[in-house]
């Protein structure tokens, strides 16, 4: 489906674009990194590993390192929440997953991605096969990787409107590129890993529509894939040199042409787009997030679940696809419940909070809220958009028969609405609580040393550090 007017794109324009863009990352330094961007970085890097650490029980993750560790048992990487060691496309898989799982990681909005769960799990899965990766190593991949990421959303900006999902789309390639250049590659190499990413370039977002498990291995899966391309480029293995512009490529076969190819390199190098990233106040699908605020606000106002009649929520067409559908409870499904916008705004004005408890069982469940979810109804708004995240109008019809609309274009944790440092901490000590019942003091000392990442001469040290169970 086309939700805009297709703009023609010249041949001209698309010629080598892989290899330029591929060419542009390779010139990059640390010393060429904006340090508001650096710290920027290493605070998502924290705020991924305590998302990893937050979902070590959560659905899926065992029988995932279960599975995982019946095939591999002397690996050169680590499963940071068993501290099993697998080969290292296994370890990205297993912590990409963990990463994905609770739906509490990262996103570009504009851009539409979530990165940190793809692209930290397989460098420092990378980072450790490797041996001896200093700290400005690592930050380099990572920014290099991100960067990318959120340049390759903005060019295919309505992927997921098409059914793909970009994060595993488009991480797989910009995890390469991160990898790539913690490996040395540059020139035809760093183009072969870019291309054999493309190779492996797959996730339907089938998985979020029906609210299953598979949904959480998507970041695992391109994690995976970046680990796999970045390594066989480096061993001589070649890989498409126009991944994205070919006929075959990502531009024509999965975005149908509907791309913004000056996206791709516009300001490369002196625009960052890593500083757009955001930051999830709630764990569940950032098309939620703008009309769970609203809840609060309607709550706030001394609006009860027992006064409500109907309620109406009208969202940007893409965001509708995504969480709009009726919420089964029937289901007891956690995923559905993270991708429903009915669920999330009932929890929203019956709890005055969303946390990680709300998306568990058996909480998902509860009647009053799924009483309260049935009389939600909602549909895309014609006025937004239709790929805007931040848009939510939702309008509440009391018994009395009285109306009250809410509305907001800003989305919470975004830059233009953003969490402070603190609560960026406090989302970390949280996570590692929930998961791994770690207290605040079993904790800190390992913030302090994410955060000051640059320093490591072995940046194994912080995978040693994790204060996760080790294995046995």
């Amino acid at each position: 489906m086309n939700i805009q007017q297709k703009q023609p794109v010249s041949e001209v324009e698309l010629d080598g674009i892989s290899r330029r863009f591929c060419d542009a990352v390779a010139q990059w330094t640390y010393d060429d990194i904006p340090a508001d961007v650096l710290h920027t970085v290493k605070l998502f890097m924290l705020d991924t590993l305590g998302v990893i650490g937050g979902a070590a029980r959560a659905p899926g993750i065992r029988e995932l390192n279960e599975r995982l560790a019946r095939w591999d048992r002397d690996g050169s990487a680590t499963s940071l929440v068993t501290g099993k060691r697998y080969s290292p496309p296994h370890a990205a898989l297993a912590n990409g997953a963990a990463a994905h799982a609770l739906d509490f990681d990262d996103m570009h909005d504009p851009a539409r991605i979530h990165s940190f769960c793809v692209i930290l799990p397989a460098i420092l899965a990378a980072a450790e096969d490797i041996g001896k990766v200093d700290g400005r190593t690592l930050l380099l991949a990572l920014t290099v990787a991100a960067e990318s990421h959120a340049r390759l959303g903005y060019t295919c900006y309505n992927s997921l409107g098409k059914g793909w999902h970009p994060t595993m789309t488009l991480g797989v390639l910009a995890g390469s590129l991160g990898i790539g250049r913690m490996l040395g590659l540059e020139g035809e190499k760093l183009l072969n890993a870019f291309g054999l990413a493309s190779h492996q370039a797959c996730g339907s977002a089938q998985s979020m529509l029906d609210g299953v498990l598979s949904k959480r291995l998507g970041a695992g899966i391109a994690a995976r894939g970046a680990v796999t391309a970045a390594f066989l480029a480096h061993d001589g293995i070649t890989g498409p040199f126009r991944p994205l512009e070919g006929n075959a490529g990502i531009f024509k076969l999965q975005e149908r042409g509907e791309v913004k190819p000056q996206e791709l390199l516009g300001g490369i190098g002196e625009v960052w787009q890593t500083r757009d990233y955001s930051f999830k106040p709630f764990p569940c699908c950032r098309c939620n997030h703008t009309t769970i605020e609203l809840g609060f606000q309607l709550r706030e106002r001394g609006i009860k679940p027992d006064d409500v009649a109907a309620v109406h929520i009208a969202l940007p067409q893409v965001n509708y696809q995504t969480v709009g559908q009726p919420y089964d409870v029937t289901r007891d499904s956690v995923v559905h419940a993270q991708f429903n916008v009915s669920y999330s705004f009932a929890r929203a004005l019956t709890d005055g909070k969303v946390d990680l408890r709300t998306y568990t069982r058996p909480a998902i469940t509860d009647p009053a809220v799924a009483a309260l979810a049935a009389k939600v109804t909602v549909a895309s708004d014609p006025n937004e958009p239709p790929t805007a995240m931040g848009p939510s109008r939702v309008q509440v019809t009391l018994n009395s028969g009285e109306k009250i609309e809410v509305s907001d274009k800003l989305v919470p944790g975004s830059p233009e609405k953003p969490l402070s440092q603190e609560a960026v901490l406090d989302k970390f000590r949280n996570c590692m609580a929930f998961g791994l019942d770690l207290a605040p003091k079993d904790v800190d000392g390992f913030i302090d040393k994410v955060l000051n990442v640059e320093s490591l001469t072995d940046t194994s040290e912080l995978i040693a550090a994790f204060p996760a169970p080790k294995a046995g």
